[in-house]
């Protein structure tokens, strides 16, 4: 299970620990309250643990650095995000009390004091972020709408602030709804895995603008 992990990442012993005490903390959770559908539990660390990791294929976070994961649902992207980078502070929304509740007690459980859960929509979240990193929430012009006033001013990564998004399927018609001048990246994960089930899936970068 870890293998998959340690196939592209490098991981400490505290990593591989937190990462192996995962899977069983969120079938457990799963039982209570359904964060994870039942299909994709077999395939967590595939289909939710790796994925979550690509984004940082695409970038890595600075030590000190803010993230904001919107929409987060059980705890992805933020919680995988959270183990490999300890020294950067990660909070987690969403507007389901349920699964913030799931959030908290699995950030609890590993010990990642860098993970804070809120009950929250974006659009009334106050704050100030590096990034904001999303998986399968909304289309991109709408986490632009979400999400313009929560990003800082100062930037500390080789790219400037803005929004990074896991996405699957057919891209072209949502990226061509962008506002002009906004500019965006797209990648394939395939660039970075070998595994079949990212073969669709992408990751998006859209560069902040200050409303």
């Amino acid at each position: 299970m870890i293998d998959l992990i340690e196939k592209y990442f490098e991981l400490s012993d505290l990593q591989k620990k937190q990462f192996e005490d995962l899977v069983p903390l969120y079938k457990e959770w799963n039982q209570k309250i359904n964060v994870i559908s039942r299909k994709d539990i077999d395939n967590m660390v595939l289909h939710h643990v790796l994925h979550s990791l690509s984004i940082l294929k695409f970038i890595r976070f600075t030590d000190n650095s803010k993230i904001l994961d919107l929409g987060t649902g059980g705890g992805f992207p933020g919680i995988p995000l959270a183990i490999m980078l300890p020294k950067t502070k990660f909070t987690l929304i969403d507007g389901t009390n349920k699964k913030i509740t799931v959030v908290n007690a699995i950030a609890k459980a590993l010990k990642l004091e860098n993970v804070s859960g809120l009950q929250k929509r974006a659009e009334e979240h106050k704050g100030k972020y590096d990034f904001i990193v999303t998986r399968a929430v909304a289309k991109c012009n709408k986490l632009m709408e979400w999400s313009h006033h929560l990003f800082s001013d100062k930037h500390q990564h080789p790219i400037p602030n803005g929004i990074i998004a896991l996405k699957g399927g057919d891209l072209k018609e949502e990226l061509g709804a962008l506002p002009k001048g906004l500019y965006f990246e797209k990648e394939a994960l395939s660039s970075y895995f070998e595994e079949a089930y990212f073969k669709e899936k992408s990751i998006i970068y859209l560069q902040a603008m200050h409303v």
